[in-house]
C-alpha cells in the first residue's frame, strides 16, 4: 500500500483491524494499538506495554494472545502508532514469512504495508 488508505477502502475484516486497534490504543492510552487475525478468522487487538520490568509492543502483545489461545497461525496484522514500525521478529517467529502488515497513524490512517520475513 504505497497511499493512504482509510478503513473504508479496506475489505470489511481489514476495517475490523483497524477499528479494534484504534480502539484499544485509546482506551488504554498506550502509543501502540495492533490488531491481528488469525487462520479461523479470530481477531485479537492489543495495546503496547510500557513498565519498568516489562516493554511489549503492541503487535507482540497480539501475538501472545493468539498463541495463548490456541491459533495456529496469523494472515494479516495491523499496527496504529505515531513512531516507528515495531519489529515484526514475534510476528514472524509464529506466522512465517509472507503475513502482510498494515501500518498507520493513530487515527488508522493507513500509509505501508509490510510482510513477515522480507527485507
Amino acid at each position: 500500500m504505497s497511499e493512504s488508505a482509510t478503513p473504508g477502502e479496506l475489505s470489511p475484516e481489514d476495517a475490523k483491524l483497524v477499528t479494534l486497534a484504534r480502539a484499544t490504543r485509546a482506551r488504554a492510552r498506550a502509543s501502540e494499538g495492533a490488531a491481528v487475525r488469525d487462520l479461523d478468522g479470530r481477531t485479537y487487538a492489543a495495546a503496547s506495554v510500557r513498565l519498568d520490568h516489562l516493554s511489549l509492543s503492541a503487535l507482540e502483545v497480539c501475538v501472545a494472545m493468539a498463541l495463548s489461545s490456541g491459533s495456529a497461525g496469523l494472515e494479516a496484522a495491523l499496527v496504529l502508532t505515531d513512531g516507528d514500525l515495531p519489529d515484526l521478529a514475534a510476528l514472524t517467529d509464529f506466522a512465517g514469512d509472507g503475513v502482510p502488515v498494515m501500518v498507520g497513524d493513530p487515527q488508522g490512517r493507513l500509509h505501508s504495508t509490510r510482510s513477515t520475513g522480507l527485507v
